[in-house]
Formats: C-alpha cells, structure tokens, sequence
C-alpha cells in the first residue's frame, strides 16, 4: 500500500527532522511505501540545508507557502494537493512536533485490513499537559457534544482512506475545522487510543486561546444543531431562573451569546472558492529525497 505522511510546520523544523528520523526507524520492517509532504506554512526561519539520510522513506516533498494560512488549512491544501497529484491509498495527517507519536502509525496500519475502507481515527486517552488545561480540554468536549451531539475525540492524527479524501475535498468545512470536517462527512470511524506525546523541542503551542478557538471551529461546523439547542438552552435557563434573575444568573446567557457570535464569525471561514484555489498559494516545491 502507499501511504502520504502529510505534516504542516511553521518554523518547527528541528522537530520536523527529528519526526522524520523516528518515522524513517518506524518503517524499517514494513512492507508498504511511505512518502512524506510537508506544507511550509510561510515559515521565518530557514530549515538546515544538512538534510538527513532517510533510508526507508521513499520521497520527501516540502510545499512551501506564499502565505501563512493556519494548520487546519495546511493540512486541506495538502489533501487537495495529494489527492490530485500524488498516487496513494491513505494520507495519514500529523502534527511534526512529537506530539503526535510515530509509533502509533503501526496501530493505524494493522487496523486497515478490518476497516472496510473506513477512517481511522486516534483517540485521545492521555494528555501530556498541565491539569488546568486538561480540565479545560474536558470541558471542550463536554461543550461540543451537548451543543452538536458529536463527541469527537480526535485531532489531526488519523488515517484516510482514498474515498474519504475525496470527500473532505469537496467540503467546504476542511478550508476550517479538519476534525468538524471528517465527522461531518464520514458517520462511522475505526478508533485507536492515541497518548499525546511530548513535544521534542520546545513547549506546547497549544494555548488556552488555540483550544478555544479550535473548539468553537468544531461547533461551527454543526451550527444549525448549535443554534437550534442553544435557543432551547436559552429557553429554558430563562425559566429556570427567572425568580431569581441576577447578574450572576445571567453570566451563561451572556457567555452563550458571545459563543454565538464567535461561531458564527468563524463559519464564514469555509469558503469552497478558496479552498478550490489553495494549490495557487504554493510558492514552490522543494524534493529533499
């Protein structure tokens, strides 16, 4: 089977080489071929030119960006780009700062042959952050299953299938949310617990305000569900307190409305004409192998 590595970056390239080294060792025993595409997102720092011998990698292809787009739209130019120039039969999406562990490609793998062409999907099931943000991290999935009614448990690292692909391509909502996207498109996945690694270098970019907003990208992509329960959360709080009417009371009212707000903001984001062109923000092609 051909698999694409597909693993956006913006500056991180000494983590970047490392992933590649322990993806390179990964493979070594494996009978498939595996080709990596990199999306260079406008970085401002060069890579070292002292590039690395990869023996079990086929090829190495970076993308580099006119402009800076953001990771979720990194990763759709790189569907889009695979799709309609590469020959393969699964893009595995990555994060290349560690965080998303290479030795949990083989899990993706011996799960193909049971999967009957459906997604492959990492769960996660420990995080490698502090308790705040991993309460936090709770609650966005609480917030997103009760106001959607999907419990989506993953991020970026999974394994797609050729069809799925094909269908993320031609939704509008990749160009925003990767994860919103493919459970819209794709109702049933094949699941892997997934342990959130440790960055190699550097601390976690994952802030407080990426989480936030990474979340209300999810909702946005489910915004009718959205709205039609928050008007009944709406409803129904303002019976519940109304004896008892206060500023404080009215806190997750005025919380809800700002959601609303910002959700509604962030779904102008999924622009099916900008997505059709994304492949002409592609500056050049470097092949490092």
């Amino acid at each position: 089977m051909k698999f694409k590595i597909l693993i956006p970056v913006y500056n991180d390239w000494q983590s970047v080489f490392k992933l590649l080294e322990n993806i390179d060792l990964l493979i070594s025993n494996l009978d498939h071929e595996f080709t990596v595409i990199i999306i260079n997102d406008a970085s401002t720092h060069d890579r070292d030119h002292q590039d690395k011998n990869f023996k079990n990698i086929s090829s190495i292809k970076i993308l580099n960006m006119k402009i800076n787009q953001g990771h979720a739209r990194c990763i759709a130019t790189g569907l889009k780009y695979i799709f309609e120039k590469e020959n393969f039969d699964y893009i595995i999406p990555m994060d290349g700062d560690g965080e998303d562990r290479p030795e949990e490609i083989i899990e993706f793998i011996n799960q193909i042959q049971n999967s009957n062409n459906k997604p492959i999907v990492g769960s996660r099931v420990k995080r490698s952050e502090d308790l705040i943000f991993k309460i936090f991290y709770q609650l966005h999935k609480l917030i997103t299953i009760t106001f959607t009614g999907k419990s989506i448990k993953f991020g970026n690292f999974t394994c797609l299938p050729k069809s799925t692909v094909e269908k993320m391509i031609n939704e509008k909502a990749t160009w925003n949310s990767f994860s919103g996207s493919l459970s819209k498109v794709e109702s049933n996945f094949i699941s892997i617990p997934s342990t959130r690694g440790i960055r190699y270098h550097g601390p976690s970019k994952m802030s407080f305000y990426s989480l936030i907003k990474h979340s209300l990208s999810i909702i946005s992509v489910f915004r009718k569900t959205f709205l039609i329960r928050s008007a009944l959360f709406i409803i129904l709080y303002i019976l519940f307190i109304k004896s008892n009417a206060s500023i404080i009371t009215a806190i997750p009212l005025v919380l809800l409305l700002i959601a609303v707000y910002s959700i509604s903001n962030l779904a102008l984001r999924e622009n099916m004409d900008e997505f059709d062109k994304s492949l002409s923000n592609i500056k050049n092609i470097d092949t490092i192998k």
